[in-house]
């Protein structure tokens, strides 16, 4: 006999979009915003920092970071959001979303506040504590990555929970974009303050003393949105698919959601009592209940995640030559220290509002319509055409005169990142695993991603070094060059369609069908709606 759905599940599944809805996005969104801006501020500004910290009396060009602290100083971050999306993907499981949710937020307040006061003047000792705080920054984003993600699929309807989760991810695009839009004012201000030639007419006075404060400001705005954020989140209820299907607390569940919802909510006990005493729903993460019925689909999410990352991370590889392409970003020694903040600013600025935001808010209008699975799998084809037609023909796109198709070639494998996997591929875990292991698996998720970031910035960082020694960047060692670079991405993004056939698609079922949590000791699925003749009464509260 199959097991009769919770009332308080059921009332979440068909609820009409609210004004809750909204305000569950905002505040998990708050959070995904700073990510972005914490995350991705700091390529803003390590030019600026290789000039005040590694300046060389008499060089011919401005001072650069060293490799191996331009990849502490970029990467550290993304390992500590490895680090934090597992550890607390499985303490969202252990104690609750919300008793979870405002721990990572105050970590992310504290760490930025702390990487703009790294200490001294030293580049050894600013660097140090820079990375220092900066790895604790990024425990803390990792954190928000499984638990806005399962919070918002928790609290969604069936109907448009794909376009909410894919909501709160699309705030990244607002933080890539305030990033450059923080670092435009600021810089822009500092210009007008203090002028100051250009390195080729005067290295030593081309970078001002008051440029140190430049970079500190621009990392310590990310702490403001975190802060404002926090006595929000702390007021919002733990989620009742939390609450009742691993707290087992059917009573407050019911009184949780009948606040929030508006409406009056049977508490059933005895219902949450057969689900705790159901021997098919009660396996671990290291069961072979959990390899059979979930294995593939972790192994989908996962790896998806990883080849995707690897693809989204190494554009990167010829960011420089777009920027340079357009002509907002001339030879660094034409322009003082000041005036290269503002350039690149102004260019990723472009980029995220010409192709990134609008990428992330084709997939919330689109992703409840045609669906998780044609979303990714579209994505990841044309990020693989556009990737083969950038890398075979390579030598064509360097000539001036086919530059500007080049930049177009560049923004659209980006728009089809953003209206593809990099949306779906954080959606789709939310959705497809049981409530007591949804945020821990999330979390694993995510922590493939950013595995597959660090292989994208730092592995193809190099790969993509000129095969001639004489060639290199300084302090690189020869590699594979731009084009076979591009050539291996390519084919990862192949890689990427094929382990998308091993995800499912959810668009439209309920978070139990989909775990099959509603499933009795026989396989048999449950009726999504309220059964033995129990009600929902909408009633003011």
């Amino acid at each position: 006999m199959a097991k009769e759905q919770l009332q308080v599940l059921n009332a979440l599944d068909v609820a009409k979009t609210q004004w809750y809805h909204f305000t569950a996005i905002v505040i998990a969104g708050m959070g995904f915003f700073t990510d972005a801006y914490d995350l991705f501020c700091i390529s803003l500004v390590t030019k600026l920092l290789g000039r005040i910290y590694y300046h060389q009396e008499g060089a011919e060009k401005p001072g650069t970071l060293p490799p191996n602290v331009a990849a502490a100083v970029n990467g550290v971050a993304f390992c500590g959001t490895l680090a934090g999306q597992l550890f607390f993907g499985w303490l969202g499981d252990k104690l609750g979303r919300k008793n979870v949710y405002g721990m990572t937020l105050m970590i992310m307040v504290i760490c930025s506040i702390g990487s703009a006061l790294s200490f001294g003047d030293q580049p050894k000792a600013v660097m140090a504590t820079l990375c220092f705080f900066r790895f604790w920054l990024g425990f803390g984003i990792g954190g928000d990555y499984p638990l806005s993600a399962t919070i918002m699929s928790e609290y969604a309807n069936k109907k448009t929970r794909g376009a909410f989760i894919a909501a709160v991810f699309a705030m990244q695009g607002f933080g890539i974009l305030a990033g450059g839009m923080v670092a435009i004012i600021v810089s822009a201000s500092f210009k007008a303050g203090y002028p100051a030639p250009a390195y080729e007419d005067n290295a030593l006075a081309s970078t001002v003393p008051q440029a140190d404060y430049i970079w500190r400001i621009i990392v310590l705005f990310g702490a403001i949105p975190a802060a404002l954020t926090y006595y929000w989140r702390m007021k919002m209820p733990e989620t009742a698919r939390y609450t009742a299907l691993v707290a087992k607390n059917a009573k407050q569940a019911a009184s949780d959601m009948s606040k929030v919802l508006q409406v009056e909510i049977e508490a059933e006990p005895e219902k949450v009592e057969g689900l705790d005493q159901e021997k098919g729903n009660v396996f671990g993460l290291f069961s072979k209940e959990f390899l059979r019925r979930h294995g593939l689909h972790l192994l989908g999410t996962a790896t998806t995640w990883f080849l995707l990352d690897i693809a989204f991370y190494s554009q990167n590889l010829f960011q420089k030559d777009i920027f340079s392409a357009i002509g907002w970003i001339p030879a660094a020694k034409t322009m003082n220290a000041i005036e290269e903040v503002y350039r690149i600013a102004r260019a990723q600025t472009l980029i995220a509002l010409c192709s990134t935001v609008p990428g992330y808010w084709f997939t919330v209008v689109f992703i409840d319509r045609i669906g998780r699975f044609a979303i990714q799998l579209m994505g990841f084809f044309f990020m693989t055409v556009f990737m083969f037609a950038l890398a075979i023909p390579y030598k064509h796109w360097t000539h001036k005169e086919n530059r500007i198709g080049f930049v177009i070639m560049y923004s659209l494998t980006f728009f089809f990142a953003n209206f593809g996997p990099n949306a779906t591929t954080f959606v789709v875990p939310a959705e497809i695993f049981p409530a007591r292991l949804r945020s821990t698996c999330h979390g694993i998720s995510a922590a493939a991603g950013k595995a597959g970031a660090i292989v994208g910035a730092f592995g193809f960082l190099y790969a993509a070094q000129p095969t001639d020694p004489k060639k290199t960047d300084a302090g690189y060692p020869p590699g594979i060059g731009v084009r076979n670079s591009l050539i291996v991405l390519g084919c990862v993004n192949f890689l990427g369609i094929l382990f998308t056939f091993l995800v499912p698609e959810s668009n439209g079922k309920s978070l139990e069908e989909m775990s099959r949590e509603n499933e009795d000791e026989n396989g048999n699925e449950e009726e999504m709606r309220p059964q033995g003749g129990s009600e929902i009464r909408t009633v003011p509260i």
